[in-house]
């Protein structure tokens, strides 16, 4: 058996044979044409050398960063057209004339550990005439050299320019920056310093001592009001209304005429009736001065009675405004005690939200600190930045009388004659036929190469050990007896000799899932790569081991292949695809060829795949499935084309890839396996479809006869 390379090399050249051959001939064409042009005439060839040079004096940082620069000059900028127009003009030779027969070598870089190499450019010309090589040459030197002090002297310019630019800048930034601290420091400065030097805090405290004071005397005044209220029998309302009556002298004038009134009213009351004139107008009299004396309360008291209460009744007026002396002195004291005390409250409120206003200032000093802090840096840095444009400018200042050119003329232009030996046609020849072969051969494998695709079953199965996935079977490529697009080769014979790979491929596959094994999801990474061969030929194979089988088709995207295994679809499923899962009758079908296996078929294309497949229906024909079969495959759509096989996965024990030699491509199948293993989809192993096994026919085989309790038939 011929090297994995020289499968994938005879595969590539197979393809693009013709490709490689017309590379061959162009090979050979060019060394023919070579071969048969004349010796060119005798040439001379002009050589010279610039060196790198520095400065005698060297005082500023800038100059000699600048010189170091010079020294790095390319090959693009010392040949660029402005120095070849100008020498081209100098000595009357065309532009282009020049370029393509001047060479330029310049030093290159030395790596980290190496010698740096000689600061030398080389310069070479060729031209028929030594003279005029020569004089080009020398030309080209000089402009390169002026060219040199040119660019260090541009580079130094751009340099102050572009400080002298950005100094006004930094120098607003930096103002800017100490208006900000000066404006913060206005505002914040004075709590922040009171903070510091415990001012703040000794505020607290004798905010908390002055609040204990007030608390002291506050009950000292409660102790004074309940003593009070306890001898006068009176609350400090009614203590201020009984003294404001008791003083005024209009209320104990109308007092004394309602008492004389009522004295003569009993008086009289033995000798005259009620009815009697002089009773009457002594009622009235009563009346009119209790009336009176309730106006007059009114006007005592004020405020309509929200001062203090007022009672109603004249007689309860009466009662309150005959207080002796003594007891309206002492009602005095009390509403007098009743007024320090609101005083006092009042103060002690104060002094809490005083308490608790410092505390928050205190704090805040914190943030404020850091806020300081923050803009101090600010300044600093700024200021920083400012310093460096300064120092910078001044160094650039100094670098000016520093700044010449970095390149000097090291070896003058010396002329020679080039003269070639002549050439051998048989030589030349024989080199072009083997450069055709080594560039025909390299073109076709590097195109198969490209390709990134799989050429060989050897590959696939490396590629798999290296991702350490399990390989279930390689399975040969069968031939199509239906010459139709949607034919599928299946073994529908019991005697095909392709029935051994694909019960090889069977039993690896209960051997690795195990017992639990039911339900198989069977996919690939692209179309054409045998999925659906290889999920009808593995109901096969595990129908004629006596496994009662269902092949679902659940690639809702494409149309049904079952007409392979002979069955027909009912042109109506495709109408109502849920109606059509819902009814097990009329979704699953008995394949005529084949005991023990039955099949779904796709009513597809449908445009709604993933409602189907995540429906009701779906599922509920999936648990019906699992609890009457022994074994359900699901040949589903690929990875590429959608994420139909993500949907039905849960239904499934595990899955399965299928990967073919010139249709997988490294990169899909990769990402793929790379994915369903860190994702944990249950990825059972790899089948490789259409592997290169040479399948000979086998002697007849005697059907092997099933018992009856092993042949469990259904129709569905």
């Amino acid at each position: 058996m011929a090297p994995p390379i020289v499968k994938r090399y005879l595969i590539a050249f197979d393809k693009y044979k013709w490709i490689g051959l017309a590379s061959f001939g162009l090979v050979v064409a060019g060394s023919t044409l070579v071969a048969v042009q004349p010796d060119p005439p005798t040439s001379y060839l002009a050589s010279a050398a610039l060196a790198y040079t520095r400065p005698p004096v060297s005082f500023s940082a800038t100059g000699t960063q600048i010189q170091q620069q010079g020294q790095e000059l390319s090959q693009e900028i010392l040949l660029s057209d402005q120095i070849i127009e100008s020498v081209a003009t100098k000595v009357r030779v065309k532009p282009k004339t020049i370029g393509e027969n001047l060479a330029l070598t310049v030093p290159k870089a030395a790596k980290e550990g190496e010698a740096a190499a000689p600061a030398i450019i080389e310069i070479k010309y060729k031209d028929s005439d030594p003279k005029r090589a020569q004089e080009i040459v020398l030309a080209l030197m000089q402009a390169m050299v002026k060219l040199s002090g040119d660019i260090n002297t541009g580079r130094l310019k751009a340099i102050i320019a572009k400080i002298n630019e950005r100094v006004p800048r930094a120098k607003v930034e930096l103002q800017a920056a100490e208006q900000k601290l000066e404006r913060y420091d206005r505002l914040q400065r004075p709590a922040i310093l009171a903070a510091e030097n415990g001012s703040l805090l000794n505020a607290v405290t004798i905010s908390q001592g002055q609040q204990r004071q007030i608390q002291l005397t506050l009950s000292g005044i409660d102790a004074q009001l309940a003593s009070l209220q306890n001898k006068l029998g009176l609350t400090v309302n009614q203590a201020y209304v009984s003294s404001a009556l008791s003083a005024d002298p209009i209320l104990a004038n109308l007092r004394l005429q309602i008492y004389q009134t009522e004295s003569q009213i009993e008086l009289l009351r033995k000798d005259l009736r009620p009815e009697h004139p002089t009773m009457i107008q002594l009622r009235r009299q009563k009346e009119t001065s209790e009336k009176l004396l309730q106006q007059r309360a009114t006007e005592v008291v004020g405020g309509g009675g929200t001062a203090a209460p007022l009672t109603a009744s004249s007689g309860a007026i009466r009662s309150n405004s005959n207080l002796d002396p003594a007891r309206q002195q002492l009602a005095n004291q009390l509403v007098g005690l009743q007024t320090q005390r609101d005083t006092l409250q009042k103060q002690l409120a104060d002094e809490i939200k005083q308490e608790a206003r410092l505390r928050q200032e205190y704090s805040l000093i914190p943030n404020k600190q850091l806020e300081r802090s923050r803009l101090e840096q600010e300044i600093l840095l700024k200021k920083a930045v400012y310093d460096q444009m300064q120092i910078k400018l001044a160094d650039a200042r100094t670098a000016e009388a520093e700044t010449v050119t970095s390149l000097s003329i090291a070896k003058p232009p010396v002329v020679i004659s080039d003269q070639k030996p002549p050439k051998s046609v048989p030589i030349t020849l024989g080199v072009g036929a083997i450069l055709g072969l080594l560039v025909g051969g390299g073109v076709v494998f590097l195109l198969g190469a490209m390709e990134g695709t799989f050429k060989t079953q050897e590959d696939i199965r490396d590629n798999l050990k290296q991702r350490e996935v399990a390989l279930l079977g390689e399975l040969p490529l069968m031939p199509v007896d239906d010459l139709t697009k949607e034919a599928v080769p299946t073994i529908l014979s019991a005697d095909s000799p392709y029935l051994e790979y694909y019960e090889k491929f069977r039993s690896n596959l209960r051997r690795i899932g195990g017992k639990n094994l039911k339900v198989v999801l069977i996919t690939s990474t692209s179309s054409s790569e045998g999925k659906t061969v290889s999920a009808y030929n593995l109901g096969i194979a595990s129908a004629r081991a006596g496994k009662r089988t269902l092949i679902i088709e659940t690639d809702l995207r494409s149309h049904s292949r079952c007409q392979s295994l002979n069955v027909t679809l009912d042109p109506d499923a495709t109408l109502e695809p849920l109606r059509y899962y819902g009814s097990l009758s009329e979704c699953i079908y008995l394949v005529p060829d084949v005991e023990n296996l039955y099949i779904v078929p796709s009513p597809g294309p449908v445009r709604q795949s993933a409602a189907i497949l995540e429906s009701s229906e779906m599922r509920k024909l999936m648990e019906d499935a699992r609890q009457r079969y022994d074994l359900v495959i699901l040949d589903t759509s690929t990875l590429s084309l959608s994420n139909d096989p993500l949907l039905i996965q849960p239904y499934s024990d595990g899955m399965v890839l299928v990967a073919r030699p010139n249709y997988t491509q490294e990169n899909m199948l990769g990402e793929a396996v790379d994915q369903l293993v860190e994702s944990e989809l249950g990825l059972l192993g790899t089948v490789i479809n259409g592997a290169d096994i040479i399948v000979s026919m086998p002697e007849p085989i005697v059907p092997r006869v099933y018992p009856p309790e092993e042949r469990e038939v259904s129709v569905g």
